[in-house]
């Protein structure tokens, strides 16, 4: 087999390979000849039929398959034998394989960068220091209480946040519709969980009116039927309630599961948790610092097959978030492509790391993590063991915590400077820094 590359710019290459006609047209004499022995042809009994007869019906189909087959094989040895690390799939160019003429063809393809670490030690960060103290806890639980909080009648008419209990009918073009009518229905005024126009036609409303309302539906609404179309609604204001923090007592810190010490063991709680959350937020922090010191003292070409398939991937997850089902309306391309870039550029230097200093991912971490992702769950062995049966699920975790692993590595490496702060502004505070 002769080889030869020549760089095309960039990462890319253009690598020629030609296989030598008796190897190309034995390969396809076996393959045949295997073929025979179990071949059914009309005349002949199974594995009777002469060669040429079989070379006349399967010839063609034959060679086919094996020109596919030392296409890929042969690209695979070569790009080996170039100590090439091909990214994506090659563009095969200038295909020739005609019976007696051997194999030859071009293919062009990106490789992976060779990287050389320029700068891991000494990174400059700052690290958050802030502690929990006794009024950070305190507005937490008053927190805490309007999340919950009780709603008590008022004999006002009704505000914003206010719950107002309604009867309602509904009609249009004088007739009821589906869906038009209500008794005893609960609105939280500035939830937006009715159309604007009916919750702005309660607002000011007290107990014992009658409001008459009038809106039109959207034209994309939901309910087909009414869709586009006006409806008029008589609305009587049965209750008006004001939310009112629930007092500390028994029944509060049972809603938390607090069965016993009261006050002082909710406190104890509610510290544990911000604690938790204070330690997650500082260390997001850092390494969100040392990633992005890194990436900037370690430039890195990307290959652009890479970058596209992350963009993709980026694309698909706005999506998800935002509810998009229509391909024609998922985010556009150039908005990810920064980011892309980013992510790219740092799974490259990270991956130099591990293979540089031989990091291999700690097996207790993973089950930790694992152990953490299924503490909520009703039945966590159940939960961890289809975990552990994923293998895509577990390449993911893994791949964290490595990660993790990596940044643990460069934190012992980094120039690490303390900045005392308070828990609310830590907890406010930007991580991509």
């Amino acid at each position: 087999m002769q080889v030869s590359v020549q760089s095309t710019g960039g990462l890319e290459k253009r690598m020629q390979v030609e296989l030598p006609a008796d190897e190309v047209e034995r390969t396809i004499d076996e393959e045949l000849t295997k073929l025979s022995r179990t071949a059914r042809l009309n005349g002949f009994r199974p594995g009777k039929a002469p060669m040429r007869v079989v070379r006349q019906q399967f010839g063609a189909r034959v060679r086919k398959q094996v020109v596919d087959d030392l296409l890929r094989s042969s690209f695979q040895f070569a790009a080996s034998q170039q100590k090439l690390v091909p990214v994506g799939d090659p563009r095969i160019e200038a295909l020739s394989s005609a019976k007696g003429k051997g194999l030859k063809y071009a293919a062009v393809f990106e490789v992976l960068p060779q990287i050389e670490l320029k700068s891991v030690e000494g990174l400059e960060i700052e690290r958050l220091t802030a502690a929990v103290a006794p009024g950070d806890i305190d507005v937490m639980i008053e927190s805490l209480r309007k999340q919950r909080p009780k709603w008590v009648e008022a004999a006002r008419p009704a505000r914003d946040g206010d719950k107002v209990t309604v009867d309602f009918d509904g009609k249009i073009d004088g007739a009821a519709f589906a869906g038009g009518k209500g008794e005893n229905v609960e609105i939280l005024i500035g939830a937006n969980r009715m159309l604007r126009e009916f919750e702005q036609g309660v607002l000011g409303a007290s107990a014992g009116e009658t409001k008459a309302v009038t809106l039109t539906f959207r034209a994309d609404y939901h309910y087909k039927e009414v869709a586009g179309k006006t409806a008029a609604y008589d609305i009587r204001i049965l209750k008006v309630e004001e939310a009112t923090p629930p007092d500390l007592d028994e029944a509060f810190f049972k809603s938390f599961g607090i069965e016993e010490g009261g006050l002082d063991a909710l406190r104890r709680d509610v510290a544990e948790n911000m604690e938790r959350e204070l330690a997650t937020v500082v260390r997001a922090r850092v390494k969100t610092q040392l990633l992005n010191r890194l990436h900037d003292a370690n430039p890195v070409e990307v290959p652009r097959a890479l970058v596209e398939n992350q963009i993709r991937q980026l694309q698909i997850d706005a999506a998800r978030r935002m509810g998009v089902r229509d391909v024609s309306q998922i985010p556009a391309r150039e908005q990810f492509e920064q980011a892309a870039r980013r992510r790219v550029g740092l799974g490259l230097l990270i991956n130099e790391i591990i293979r540089r200093e031989g990091i291999r991912v700690d097996r207790a971490k993973v089950d930790a993590e694992i152990a953490e992702l299924v503490a909520e769950h009703e039945q966590p062995g159940e939960m961890a063991r289809a975990y552990l049966e994923n293998r895509e699920a577990m390449h993911q975790i893994e791949t964290r915590v490595l990660e993790d692993q990596v940044v643990e590595w460069l934190i012992g490496r980094a120039r690490i400077t303390d900045k005392p702060v308070s828990f609310h502004e830590a907890m406010n505070s930007e991580t991509k820094t």
